[in-house]
């Protein structure tokens, strides 16, 4: 959804709200505040961005509070800025867990909460939660990798990079690189190669090692996360296998997230496709439904709105790397 028909939809729902007469008192101004883990990585940094633009593009007054990855200090910043009279709180927690446990303060006061890309572990507190699918968005991307590998005329070895099974996104993540899996036995030459990561760059790169000296026919490698790139291309290179798409030696490469390295990699050539969760989107949308429950006065609304995101791929780019967040930050930087 882009911001233009989002604005036209708050005003729709907000005219008496949002527009100032003549003797409008900034107090009556709807503010909301945004309180966050941290700004440590590109994607929270992208986060962070798309949601404070969107808010203050409606004309909504933005409290932020930054909890340097601290839960406890974050659960004490929601009670301050309860105890300032927000209209609403958004809200990237430190976890799932504390994300209940906030969520049920607020509810306590009376104060609407919307919960961003990082869901509540359970649902026993009632909020507006945003977030991406993994699984949908993963098997878009493997999917164009099949496609691509179909191409070849031969069958392929497929393996995955694993990210944390403790973590959701992984779980999700590895299930749609298996349902593409399941969707076309016939294109592969042996059962796919898991290789953990731990969503950590060192285990992986040793286990990306150890799974290409025993398995070096692999040629079709998806990765959890995007931000592996540079490992992948630490073991592939040595290899005279970091080649670009439509060299004899490249291997169909694919990953999930959509950050800045993928952009890179899209653009010069040496990444087939990304799956991409939408920032962009999932800032619409929170904005969409903390503003309706605002002007229904519904203090603890309860609702939860999926993002399926989309794979950015070689043969889309033109049209739809715009819609990508890493895109956008990496044009900004270039």
């Amino acid at each position: 959804m882009k911001k233009g028909i989002v604005l036209f939809v708050v005003l729709c729902l907000l005219v008496p709200t949002l527009l100032f007469s003549a003797g409008k008192k900034e107090s009556d101004q709807i503010t909301i505040a945004f309180c966050f883990q941290d700004l440590e990585t590109e994607f929270w940094v992208a986060g962070h961005k798309a949601i404070t633009e969107s808010l203050r593009e409606n004309g909504i007054r933005v409290i932020e509070k930054n909890a340097n990855e601290d839960a406890n200090r974050q659960l004490e910043q929601v009670k301050d800025v309860i105890t300032q009279g927000v209209d609403g709180i958004i809200i990237i927690p430190q976890d799932g867990e504390s994300a209940v446990t906030i969520a049920k303060t607020a509810n306590a006061a009376g104060v609407p909460i919307g919960i961003f890309n990082r869901p509540p572990s359970d649902k026993s507190a009632k909020n507006l939660v945003v977030v991406a699918n993994n699984e949908v968005i993963a098997e878009a991307a493997v999917e164009h990798m099949a496609q691509e590998a179909m191409k070849l005329g031969r069958k392929v070895y497929p393996a995955i990079m694993v990210g944390d099974l403790g973590d959701p996104n992984a779980v999700g993540r590895r299930q749609g690189f298996m349902n593409v899996m399941a969707k076309y036995p016939e294109l592969w030459a042996a059962p796919p190669v898991e290789i953990p990561t731990k969503w950590d760059a060192n285990v992986a790169l040793a286990n990306l090692q150890s799974a290409m000296q025993a398995n070096p026919k692999i040629d079709f490698l998806f990765t959890s996360s995007d931000f592996l790139f540079p490992v992948i291309k630490s073991v592939l290179a040595p290899l005279n296998k970091w080649v670009k798409i439509n060299n004899p030696n490249h291997v169909i490469l694919g990953g999930l997230d959509g950050d800045v390295t993928a952009a890179q990699l899209l653009e010069e050539g040496y990444l087939d496709a990304t799956g991409v969760q939408n920032l962009f989107y999932e800032a619409d949308v929170m904005l969409e439904a903390m503003l309706a429950a605002i002007k229904a006065g519904d203090k603890t609304p309860d609702k939860w709105m999926d993002d399926p995101g989309f794979a950015l791929t070689q043969a889309n780019l033109a049209t739809r790397a715009e819609e990508m967040w890493g895109w956008v930050l990496y044009k900004e930087k270039k």
